[in-house]
């Protein structure tokens, strides 16, 4: 059986994203080829994709819908998280086999990442955990910084003959996403209150990070692109809704964020 992640163990995680695109037959071969996942359901005008039969993401075809927008809130990354360090090294071994464009590759103390885009712009982040007893703290805080990723290490841990990547594993969950919204402060305040996450740590003013049963972050919230910005335009690809499960989850509903995000539980 395959052990599961701190991420997905908490009082709340998430369970899966919605993405609102414009073409959703070209995204959803998009992240078969990126990630491997395969379709779990498929309904009219949605595309349901995910590993070993629990679905991840969930791709909505809205072909008028106005393209994203990164001055506005919405989407800044949906961040999958594999379950361990070979993993991200035979991802990444495939990633540049395949001339993926990647946009930076990351150490982040509590975890390892790459990052990129998909083909309608929605921010991508690929990771593994450190474990949580290592996980560095700053007073109440826990000390997340952006600096470069090892790569020599992170493949030194592929042997010669190692079968390489052949698809995200049983295991591989939604760790967190992050959101793009007008005023951080603001939105963590609402995260704390509404939802009961706790805050974790914070970039300045610019970005918070927040989570449930202490793990580093299910949400980060920023501004770096969005400062000041209003409710989300909901005519626009991208972002349709975040849904979180767990003990915590309490009954089905959906509630909506400052900025217009709709946030599902279940």
């Amino acid at each position: 059986m395959t052990r599961k992640s701190f991420a997905a163990t908490t009082p709340l995680h998430i369970g899966e994203v919605g993405l609102n695109a414009r073409d959703a037959n070209a995204l959803a071969d998009f992240y078969k080829n990126l990630l491997g996942l395969t379709e779990t359901e498929t309904q009219a005008g949605e595309i349901r994709l995910g590993v070993a039969g629990t679905t991840l993401l969930v791709i909505r075809d809205t072909p008028d819908a106005l393209r994203d927008d990164a001055r506005e809130a919405g989407l800044f990354h949906t961040a999958f998280l594999l379950p361990e360090r070979r993993d991200l090294a035979r991802w990444l071994q495939f990633a540049l086999s395949q001339g993926l464009r990647l946009e930076g590759a990351s150490d982040h103390l509590v975890s390892e990442a790459v990052y990129l885009s998909d083909p309608e712009g929605n921010g991508i982040e690929i990771y593994v955990d450190r474990p949580a007893e290592d996980w560095p703290r700053k007073g109440q805080e826990i000390d997340m910084k952006t600096l470069p990723l090892d790569v020599d290490a992170l493949m030194a841990t592929l042997s010669a003959d190692d079968a390489g990547w052949s698809g995200a594993p049983e295991g591989t969950v939604i760790g967190h996403i992050h959101l793009r919204v007008g005023d951080p402060a603001r939105a963590g305040q609402w995260w704390n209150e509404v939802v009961g996450l706790e805050t974790m740590a914070r970039y300045g003013s610019q970005a918070e990070f927040l989570a449930s049963g202490g793990y580093h972050h299910h949400v980060g919230v920023n501004n770096w692109r969005s400062a000041g910005a209003g409710p989300r335009d909901r005519k626009r690809a991208g972002l349709s809704y975040v849904l979180f499960t767990g003990e915590g989850a309490g009954e089905a509903r959906s509630i909506h964020d400052p900025w217009g995000t709709e946030i599902r539980f279940a």
